[in-house]
């Protein structure tokens, strides 16, 4: 079923939402431990980057509105690293990705250091339990999946002090609710098990 449903998504371009009709063996969000982030951060803003053409593949990944769900587990850590921003706000451009999209990312940027290889199993975004998020209104020094040395997430070169400053308070605050930066890009955060192997979730996100 999932080869059939990547290879009509690739066939389709992943922009037609048709293609995101849930397959009869789809698992309904609750059922694979996924929450909504608005349900944890209310004030959060959603700006999920792969349901919209702008992002590094340059084509809708994601149904339009499709919402921006993670693990159970990372719940009290994004609550508590959204605390700790106050009064600044969390902007999220990604949380759960199903394994078709990853797939399709890795086909257009075969670089692990920037994708991460699709395998057998799922980790982190694929399980939900890691979150690319930005502060709202702050100059970060590039932007979403710039793919540059200064989106490594303690640049300096080419990143003015004031950028460095709000990356810095970005870690500080989603370090407050346990989630750890990956040095390779500013804006993505893993929370608890990020790295360990497990069953793809197969939830649609429309």
């Amino acid at each position: 079923m999932r080869l059939l449903l990547a290879t009509a998504l690739t066939a389709l371009g992943f922009a037609a939402p048709a293609a995101w009709a849930p397959a009869a063996s789809a698992r309904p969000a609750a059922e694979a431990g996924l929450v909504d982030v608005r349900s944890v951060v209310p004030d959060a803003v959603i700006d999920l980057r792969y349901a919209t053409s702008d992002n590094f593949v340059g084509q809708r990944l994601y149904p339009p509105g499709a919402p921006c769900l993670v693990h159970e587990s990372m719940a009290p850590g994004l609550a508590a690293a959204a605390a700790a921003l106050r009064p600044q706000t969390l902007v999220f451009w990604d949380c759960y990705r199903p394994h078709e999209v990853q797939v399709k990312m890795f086909e257009v940027v075969s670089n692990p250091n920037w994708v991460a290889r699709p395998s057998a199993y799922a980790r982190s975004h694929e399980a939900g339990r890691s979150v690319d998020v930005t502060i709202a209104g702050a100059d970060m020094g590039t932007g979403f999946d710039d793919f540059t040395p200064r989106s490594l997430a303690y640049a300096t070169d080419g990143v003015s002090p004031a950028a460095q400053a709000n990356r810095a308070r970005l870690r500080e605050a989603m370090k407050a609710g346990g989630l750890t930066v990956y040095s390779g890009e500013w804006w993505h955060f893993d929370g608890p098990g990020a790295a360990d192997p497990r069953p793809y979730l197969d939830v649609p996100l429309g």
